[in-house]
């Protein structure tokens, strides 16, 4: 494919915040604690960022982190970027789309003054990633020679305590409280985080900075043979997960996904240097290995992630954790990587096959 990642940048709001500190930020619901803490325990996530000060007062909207994460990605100066496209979960306008407001924030710090065509997608933890396959095709075809990508989320702005409506239904789940609506809703105060990710994609390698060739992308729905699993009501805001549909469809989706990508592109799995996956909590770490050494042919898939101190960003974690590992690491040239991105609102998934490359 003819379309090469040739810069990266992130915006993680405000300073760490370790998990005893949460509550300072995201308020404190009846009944909590106990769950925050096995919740804790499971996911593995040391710290997290916040666009929040301790009054929950939003130090930032969903727009200007984009923003800041386009300006790192861009360093800071204005570019000829023809394509905007760019995906979150919940942005405070459902109309006009995301990139269209993007577009007007990116003008304000001089880094996009002239008319673009814009790509808005909505969705869950794959919504910036579909982004990102939309501004490929793009620019592989001709249409556009350099596009940019966006990922961000904000979803203190709805799980804060002084926002947030859990319905308690809890007495009819006594015997399996996590089937309870009250659960599904109030874990993922524990789960999730803000922050933004950005990438610049070219029609040539960079000629100063490592690139990545995007050699293909995959990417399914299997939602006509699965449940609803998470969901975002537009009318309430009322963010949710069911978790015992998310254990019994996410492997055998993963398993199908990842034997398609690799049939369909002639790939093996054991030709990649590491794989870098979104993951929502390291519960699903030894899952996930399993996974990929079944598929590798018993081979061991290094993998890396930066789920431990970034939080779970869902659809701007794939891009935050590309530009940690460019920054903090030294791919070799001709070194491939395997970015892949799960979403279980109905089991929607998108995989990424990159090819390192140095400036010659």
């Amino acid at each position: 494919m003819n379309c090469y990642i040739t810069g990266t940048g992130s915006f993680l709001p405000g300073e760490p915040v370790a998990n005893a500190a949460i509550p300072d930020y995201m308020g404190e619901l009846p009944d909590e604690a106990l769950v925050r803490r096995k919740i804790l325990r499971m996911n593995g996530i040391k710290s997290r960022h916040y666009a929040l000060d301790r009054e929950q007062r939003a130090t930032h909207d969903v727009y200007e982190m984009a923003a800041l994460a386009a300006k790192a990605c861009l360093d800071g100066k204005p570019r000829g970027i023809t394509y905007l496209s760019a995906g979150s979960t919940n942005a405070p306008l459902v109309g006009p789309g995301l990139s269209s407001i993007l577009h007007s924030r990116l003008a304000d710090h001089g880094l996009a003054t002239d008319a673009l065509e814009i790509n808005s997608n909505a969705g869950i933890c794959t919504s910036s990633a579909q982004a990102f396959v939309n501004a490929c095709r793009a620019v592989a075809s001709g249409d556009h020679r350099e596009a940019l990508c966006i990922g961000v989320e904000q979803p203190s702005d709805i799980l804060k305590s002084s926002v947030i409506r859990p319905p308690d239904d809890r007495d009819e789940h006594a015997e399996h409280p996590t089937g309870s609506k009250w659960f599904m809703s109030v874990f993922l105060r524990s789960m999730l985080s803000d922050g933004a990710g950005a990438a610049l994609l070219c029609g040539e390698p960079a000629r100063d900075r490592i690139s990545y060739q995007v050699d293909w992308t995959y990417s399914r729905s299997f939602a006509h043979e699965t449940p609803l699993c998470m969901s975002l009501e537009s009318r309430s805001l009322l963010l949710s997960q069911d978790v015992a549909i998310l254990a019994r469809h996410m492997k055998p989706c993963v398993d199908q996904l990842m034997r398609g990508a690799m049939e369909r592109h002639g790939a093996r799995l054991a030709d990649y240097r590491v794989v870098l996956p979104h993951l929502s909590s390291f519960y699903f770490k030894s899952y996930m290995l399993d996974v990929l050494k079944e598929l590798g042919d018993g081979a061991e898939i290094d993998h890396w992630t930066n789920l431990e101190t970034a939080g779970n960003t869902g659809a701007a974690s794939i891009y935050i954790m590309l530009d940690e590992y460019t920054r903090s690491h030294a791919p070799a040239h001709g070194e491939k990587l395997l970015l892949f991105i799960p979403e279980s609102g109905q089991f929607n998934f998108v995989v990424v096959s990159l090819t390192t490359i140095h400036p010659s």
